[in-house]
């Protein structure tokens, strides 16, 4: 299996802009041999919103003419598609990421974990937790962007059998060390796939840095983008890798297992709630 991941500019609440934009890299990539298409968060509608007022009118219901949309499209090039976009809530909008194959969507996820950045500051926290999706070339399951700082997330999705973990992201000026070594990090641990996508360009005086990364289950860099420009990255992605968890460095010397040699009765406080207030939240 072939996963591009497309490293793209957005423009601000231009939804008919950016679909377009997206269906043509869905082309260019197809063409590529690319079964797997995966682009930024909020690739649809653009992040950097100033009131819930002004987000609104762009979420869509997941199934909904997006959806409808992209699913003709695969069903056309025989490819899946990951997307960000704004999905309606019942009192606003969530940051959602959906994935999106012949057959229709295959399952989204809300966005749990919400920084006091662009819709984020706005938007519904994520209410359906974590799950892992049966495609039919691998197990995934969906972050986005501020989740990947968050080690948890990524591990219920292995302990539920994950191949590979997709992260739209928007990461702006600052995030450079969770571009540069988090990703990596979180595939390691986890003997998982791990695909961060990024965008590029300004949004009302935020540059976002690119350096979107596809790692392997040993938390090798597989590909990475060269820079702050747009850009189509390609890896190859064969699930079995992600499912032998043992790794025998030196035979009966050296042998870990990272799921295996987990202590869950030591780690109790993780889970206790913590009674911190968020930044700028009641």
């Amino acid at each position: 299996m072939i996963i591009a991941g497309i490293q793209m500019d957005i423009a601000l609440m231009e939804k008919t802009k950016n679909l377009h934009r997206i269906i043509a890299k869905m082309h260019e990539t197809a063409s590529e041999g690319a079964e797997l298409a995966v682009f930024p968060e909020c690739a649809l509608t653009g992040y950097c919103f100033d009131s819930l007022q002004e987000a609104v009118p762009l979420a869509e219901t997941i199934p909904g003419p997006t959806t409808k949309t992209l699913q003709q499209v695969c069903r056309e090039l025989k490819q899946t598609v990951v997307i960000g976009m704004l999905e309606q809530a019942s009192h606003g909008v969530y940051n959602s990421a959906v994935i999106i194959t012949r057959e229709g969507v295959l399952g989204k996820y809300r966005k749990i974990h919400l920084p006091y950045l662009g819709v984020d500051r706005f938007a519904t926290p994520g209410d359906r937790g974590f799950e892992v999706l049966e495609h039919p070339s691998a197990r995934i399951g969906l972050n986005i962007c501020y989740d990947s700082a968050f080690p948890e997330s990524s591990r219920v999705m292995t302990l539920q059998q994950a191949d590979l973990i997709i992260l739209p992201t928007n990461w702006p000026t600052g995030a450079d060390c969770v571009a540069e070594h988090a990703i990596n990090t979180r595939a390691m641990e986890n003997g998982i796939f791990y695909c961060a996508i990024n965008r590029v360009g300004e949004e009302r005086g935020f540059q976002f840095i690119g350096k979107s990364r596809i790692c392997g289950p040993a938390g090798e860099t597989l590909a990475t983008s060269t820079g702050r420009e747009e850009e189509i990255l390609y890896a190859s992605f064969d699930p079995e890798r992600a499912r032998n968890k043992r790794v025998d460095r030196v035979p009966d010397k050296h042998v870990i297992d990272r799921l295996a040699d987990r202590r869950p009765e030591m780690y109790g406080l993780i889970v206790e709630p913590h009674g911190l207030k968020p930044p700028h939240r009641d």
